[in-house]
């Protein structure tokens, strides 16, 4: 058992700033500056006001321009997170049987909302093991293919490629992706995602980058008369997004932190710039880990390994919930391993906002420790 505060870092080895969760992940201070003097302007005011609305559009301009958009692409959005949108994805978007590809715990828990939706065949699995990534398998029963570009709880991310038939959608959880990874439009129908990760903000609420074939879906099965309910309708989102707002009550804090990242990114050099600078923090700690004697990547394949969420693997005799408690002590916080992998690890997200001086901290940092632990 470690003895609390008996391991106190250098100044020089303490990040700027201690922030390195793999999310809800590192909101900046000039973000939160930037709302707060917003005053009585914008928070507590109606989502319907021009005020909320030019904020909305701010976003989907933002997101055309980050991704590079095609013409007849749409940004869709609604409140409760990529878990909703699973939710809505299974009434508004599966027509008949979906393929899931399972490798980790976000992955898994789409398709388990898919297994239990009794109008919708089961659909098919294709898993691969912990710390790998499965590839789509082309099948003629299916019309939407699940893909993950980032898998937060393992570290393993995927290239996005189409699979399937031209009557096929191909649905992307970004969520640990978007706004750090590359990605071409023309590969994806749907590219969803929640804003608490490298997009700066808070929970709560789904943006979907769309695609004129997932448009026309949408609209053909709410025609068709499935019953949804109307929270979960995407047609109902749909509508809304195209008047720059939510169909219910959005929070405004995290709109407004979304617009301000996704401002900043544009202005930085776009996605490409935010996506080598996330790599470059990621082989750091990589590199880092082959070089150490009691740390090693979990993914073993260096081509699958994530850009934005490093899962380090500890020596048995490094007790990696020490390790994190002494850094946590230090201001050091966020490391934790995914929970219900059960390993020795360390999670390090390396975000758009983590810089690379902070990043050389940290592992230094963890060094420090373990040496006197």
């Amino acid at each position: 058992m470690v003895i609390s505060n008996s391991i106190m870092l250098p100044p020089e080895l303490v990040p700027d700033d201690g922030r390195f969760g793999s999310g809800p992940s590192k909101v900046s201070l000039d973000a939160l500056d930037s709302l707060a003097k917003t005053g009585s302007a914008y928070m507590g005011t109606s989502h319907r006001r021009d005020g909320v609305r030019s904020v909305v559009s701010a976003i989907k301009s933002g997101l055309i321009d980050l991704y590079n958009l095609p013409k007849d692409y749409e940004v869709v959005l609604g409140v409760g997170g990529a878990t909703i949108f699973w939710d809505a994805a299974a009434y508004s978007l599966i027509r008949h049987r979906s393929q899931h590809l399972l490798f980790g715990e976000f992955s898994s828990k789409f398709a388990a909302v898919v297994t239990g939706a009794n109008w919708l065949a089961k659909p098919e699995i294709v898993a691969s093991e912990i710390g790998t990534h499965p590839l789509p398998i082309p099948s003629m029963d299916v019309d939407v293919y699940a893909l993950t570009h980032n898998e937060t709880s393992t570290g393993v991310s995927m290239p996005i490629q189409r699979a399937g038939t031209d009557d096929s959608l191909v649905l992307v959880d970004a969520t640990s992706a978007a706004g750090a990874m590359t990605v071409n439009p023309h590969e994806f129908d749907i590219y969803y995602f929640s804003p608490q990760k490298a997009m700066g903000s808070d929970g709560g609420l789904w943006l979907a980058l769309c695609s004129p074939s997932a448009i026309d879906r949408i609209d053909s099965i709410t025609q068709a008369g499935r019953w949804i309910p109307p929270s979960l309708n995407l047609a109902n989102a749909l509508d809304n997004s195209r008047k720059n707002q939510t169909y219910n009550t959005p929070g405004l804090a995290t709109l407004f932190l979304l617009r301000f990242q996704i401002d900043r990114l544009n202005a930085n050099g776009g996605l490409t710039a935010a996506a080598s600078h996330c790599e470059q923090n990621a082989l750091f700690v990589y590199e880092w880990a082959q070089l150490s004697s009691y740390a090693e990547p979990f993914v073993s394949n260096p081509h699958q390994r994530s850009h934005t969420t490093v899962v380090v693997d500890l020596d048995p005799a490094v007790s990696a919930n020490d390790v994190i408690t002494v850094l946590a002590e230090n201001g050091i916080i966020d490391l934790s391993g995914y929970r219900k992998l059960g390993r020795n690890q360390l999670r390090i997200g390396t975000w758009p906002s983590v810089t690379y001086k902070d990043i050389q901290r940290l592992t230094a940092a963890i060094d420090y420790v373990v040496e006197r632990l």
